[in-house]
């Protein structure tokens, strides 16, 4: 039947793509863990000698390779919050909301951009990186990371905290979760190591509730089908 296999489509885009919404939390947080173990020191202080130790060179490698899969599933991510939110949302938020997850991917991929061309110049000349030009690269790739990517993902929770707050579509607990990730990720996450985490922390949290919503949803529809 035509209206059964609409009605089971909108239950399983929410579940699939809250899936995905682990999977990114995942990969951005095993990434976020990877370079700062990789450059414990952040952008301050690291030389080029500092990725001569393997250990080190290939965990930021594995960060970096992490890097464009977390981005593809933050896309299925965002569809996966827009299709629980609904038709009712509000379009100023929605535009918000979608335009600050865009610029965080964008942001994402800038900086994981800018440190792989660092080492992979650094590898090509011998290692012997000029000093100018590795300032430049760590300086970019930190800066796009936590004064842009992280400042953009805040302005994504806080906006879907709103929308949620407005719609009452999330649970007043994780909207003050969410209140508070946004403020850390404003306002904390450029000045201290690790708070980045916060971010996917939310990601994982908010995704974890839609996957309920949606089990919840599906058992009443079984119920009421087997009702009817």
């Amino acid at each position: 039947m035509p209206g059964e296999r609409t009605r089971q489509e909108r239950l399983e885009t929410p579940r699939a793509a809250g899936l995905a919404g682990i999977v990114f939390a995942l990969l951005l947080a095993a990434a976020i863990v990877l370079i700062r173990l990789g450059l414990p020191e952040g952008a301050e202080g690291v030389a080029p000698s500092g990725l001569t130790n393997p250990e080190r060179r290939d965990a930021v490698r594995a960060a970096l390779a992490l890097v464009p899969f977390a981005g593809i599933f933050f896309l299925w991510f965002i569809g996966a919050v827009r299709a629980h939110v609904g038709a009712v949302e509000d379009r100023f938020l929605a535009t918000v909301f979608l335009g600050s997850g865009l610029v965080f991917t964008a942001s994402l991929f800038g900086a994981a951009a800018a440190a792989s061309a660092v080492l992979d110049t650094g590898r090509s000349s011998g290692g012997s990186l000029g000093p100018a030009a590795w300032d430049f690269g760590r300086y970019f790739a930190y800066s796009m990371m936590t004064e842009y990517a992280m400042r953009m993902a805040g302005v994504f929770v806080s906006s879907m905290s709103v929308i949620g707050h407005r719609l009452g579509v999330l649970p007043r607990w994780l909207t003050v979760v969410g209140f508070l990730c946004a403020l850390t990720l404003l306002f904390v996450s450029s000045n201290v190591p690790w708070a980045e985490l916060v971010f996917p922390a939310w990601s994982l949290l908010l995704s974890l509730h839609i996957l309920s919503v949606s089990r919840r949803n599906a058992s009443r529809s079984a119920t009421g089908s087997h009702a009817s």
